[in-house]
C-alpha cells in the first residue's frame, strides 16, 4: 500500500525532512564506507522524539487531514486483513446494486458475521465507479437487506463506517434517500442480533448513522463522527469553508471528545502518523478490539440487546439545568 507515498501535511514536514536527512547520511556512510553509526543513532533518537511530539499534539483538523489521506485503508482493505472467506452479496432487490456500499458474509476469527461498509476509490476511475464512497438509497437498502438476512440466520452485524454523508444528488432524492436513511436507523435499532459499528474514517451525518446504530460504537484514533463536515459547518456559520479548522475544533468531533461524551465506547489505536503508515498493524488492532467487544454480546438474549441499544442512543447528549 506504499505507506510512505501520498501527500505530506504541513505539520509533518519537520519529521519528514529529518527522516530524509537520516536516509541521506546512511547512504553517504555506505557509499564512502565511513562509520557514522553514532551520529545516525543520535539523529534517529531525535526523529523519534519529534514524531512523538508532533503526532501527540494533533488538532482535530489535523486528524481529519490524516483520516482523508488517499492511502488510508478502505473497507475492502480491512476485509482482506481482518476477516476471512468473505463472500460479497449484491443488490437491494428494488433498483440496482450500489458499488459505494459493499457487504457480505465472512468470518471474524471463527465467528460467522455479516459485514457492511462504504468503499471509496483509489484513483479517478474507481472513485467514479464507487461514487466517491457516497451511497445512493439503493446502497442503504442493500445494507438493510443484508442486516435482515443476518437477523434471520442469527449472525452478528459489523458495520465499518467511512462516509462523508449519503449522496445528495437529484436522482438519489428522487429514489427516496431520506426515507432510506430513516428506515435504516429505525430497523437497525430493532435488530435482534448483536450490532457493532466502527467509524474507521469519516463519519458524516445521517449517511453514517444509517449504518451506525449499534450495541457498541467504536472509533479509530484519527477518525471523526459528526452531524456535518467541518467545511459544511464553516460554510453555514461563517459563510467561509476555509474556516474548517475552527469548525472542527468547535464541533468536538475527534475520537477523544466523542469518548468523553459517551457517543463512542472505545478508541481503536492507530500507528503513529495514521493508519496509512502501517495498515497491517491497524487491521490487527481493529480485529482484536472487534473480537473483544463482540464476544460478550453473543451471550446476551435479544431483549437485552434491544434494551441496551435503545438506552445507549437515548443517553446521547449533555445539558445543564438552572
Amino acid at each position: 500500500m506504499g505507506s510512505n507515498m501520498g501527500p505530506i501535511f504541513e505539520f509533518e514536514k519537520p519529521v519528514i525532512e529529518l527522516e530524509k536527512q537520516i536516509e541521506d547520511i546512511k547512504r553517504f556512510s555506505q557509499e564512502k564506507k565511513i562509520d557514522m553509526a553514532e551520529q545516525i543513532a543520535t539523529m534517529e533518537q531525535k526523529a523519534e522524539t519529534l514524531r512523538n511530539e508532533v503526532y501527540s499534539k494533533l488538532t482535530p483538523w489535523q486528524r481529519i487531514q490524516i483520516v482523508r489521506h488517499p492511502k488510508r485503508p478502505t473497507f475492502l482493505d480491512y476485509i482482506g486483513m481482518v476477516f476471512k472467506d468473505f463472500i460479497e452479496l449484491h443488490g437491494d432487490r428494488l433498483y440496482r446494486d450500489d458499488p459505494a456500499m459493499v457487504g457480505g458474509i465472512a468470518y471474524l476469527d471463527n465467528i460467522p458475521v455479516t459485514v457492511i461498509g462504504q468503499q471509496k476509490g483509489r484513483d479517478t476511475k474507481e472513485n467514479i465507479h464507487r461514487n466517491f464512497g457516497l451511497p445512493h438509497p439503493e446502497g442503504y437498502r442493500k445494507a438493510l437487506r443484508l442486516m435482515k438476512q443476518a437477523e434471520k440466520f442469527n449472525r452478528p452485524v459489523i458495520c465499518l463506517v467511512d462516509v462523508v454523508g449519503a449522496y445528495p444528488g437529484i436522482e438519489a432524492e428522487e429514489r427516496g434517500q431520506g426515507e432510506a436513511v430513516a428506515r435504516n436507523i429505525r430497523e437497525m435499532a430493532n435488530l435482534t442480533v448483536p450490532v457493532i459499528a466502527v467509524i474507521t474514517g469519516e463519519g458524516g451525518s445521517g449517511g453514517a448513522l444509517a449504518v451506525g446504530v449499534g450495541n457498541r460504537v467504536l472509533i479509530m484514533e484519527n477518525a471523526y463522527y459528526s452531524v456535518i463536515s467541518p467545511e459544511g459547518c464553516a460554510s453555514i456559520l461563517w459563510k467561509d469553508s476555509s474556516r474548517a479548522a475552527d469548525a472542527a475544533e468547535a464541533l468536538q468531533i475527534n475520537a477523544e471528545s466523542l469518548l468523553k461524551m459517551k457517543i463512542v465506547d472505545e478508541i481503536i489505536p492507530e500507528p503513529l502518523g495514521g493508519a496509512h503508515k502501517n495498515p497491517t498493524e491497524t487491521a490487527g488492532n481493529l480485529k482484536e478490539i472487534l473480537i473483544k467487544n463482540l464476544t460478550p454480546l453473543l451471550r446476551l438474549p435479544a431483549d437485552v440487546l434491544l434494551a441496551e441499544r435503545y438506552q445507549r442512543f437515548r443517553n446521547y447528549g449533555y445539558f445543564l439545568e438552572q
